[in-house]
């Protein structure tokens, strides 16, 4: 693990101090440079929590990754550079599933002269930027979210109306390293987890958000959404080349399962 291959594998060459000028650039190189992905999971093939297997997958395999892989890298890089970083616990849709969402997700605390910021690069289609954590409504990326503060002492992100999830809660304590190896295990394993049952990625461009999950290709821009239907193995492996910069021409052998979730969400909703 070297803090320069991470560099050039983001394309970015500016200062590193322990500003918010420096953490909100790389916050943003890293999701330009490198998309949400779980197919990995579809594959079948286990995978860490630890920084160390995501800097592998991520910086030499040239991969993207889920939220434990990206904010796992993202942390570790921070460390690196000097932030002072806390490895807290997320809970993705805590408002409908309640605590059981615990350690469903993980984000990032940052401390600087400036305030506390909360770091996430591995939402998927959250913010671009690092969230000062106040309440209120903000825009990021020409996208609406907005930040509230529980009655529990949790803080919940508010997705913009486009997201692939409505909201999900954090605290700020140390999450428990625990719970978090626990939630991973049963997300990539579990027959009702939905990254076994769907493949999902995206990926933040100049002019919007990429998003697709099974057969549907989306792009979202502030102002719009536009969706496209994948009609094959090889169109979806040149997707997945040409819009997320992944390389898997084995993704192919993903197509009939793809497929049928397709049929089968499809028929959930008739």
């Amino acid at each position: 693990m070297t803090l320069d291959a991470y560099l050039k594998c983001i394309a970015y060459d500016g200062p590193l101090r322990i500003d918010l000028a420096t953490l909100s650039a790389l916050h943003r190189a890293h999701l330009r440079a490198i998309p949400y992905e779980n197919l990995d999971v579809q594959f079948g093939r286990p995978v860490s929590t630890d920084p160390k297997a995501a800097f592998d997958k991520i910086v030499t395999r040239k991969r993207g990754g889920w939220c434990y892989e990206m904010n796992g890298l993202f942390g570790w890089v921070l460390q690196e550079v000097g932030f002072n970083v806390t490895r807290s616990a997320g809970a993705v849709m805590r408002e409908a599933r309640g605590d059981e969402a615990i350690g469903n997700h993980l984000v990032l605390k940052v401390e600087l002269e400036e305030g506390i910021f909360l770091a996430d690069v591995g939402f998927g289609d959250g913010p671009i930027d690092p969230i000062a954590i106040i309440p209120g409504e903000f825009l990021s990326h020409g996208f609406d979210f907005a930040l509230s503060h529980r009655h529990d002492g949790w803080w919940r992100l508010h997705n913009h109306k486009h997201g692939g999830v409505a909201s999900f809660d954090f605290n700020l304590a140390v999450a428990d390293e625990a719970l978090l190896s626990q939630r991973s295990f049963w997300l990539q394993s579990a027959p009702d987890s939905p990254f076994v049952q769907n493949a999902v990625l995206q990926h933040h461009v100049e002019d919007g958000i990429w998003q697709m999950r099974g057969r549907v290709l989306r792009k979202l821009t502030s102002g719009a959404e536009t969706n496209y239907l994948i009609e094959s193995a090889p169109e979806y492996v040149g997707v997945l080349s040409e819009v997320f910069g992944l390389h898997l021409p084995e993704a192919a052998e993903l197509w009939p399962k793809i497929c049928a979730r397709h049929e089968e969400v499809m028929a959930e909703r008739v």
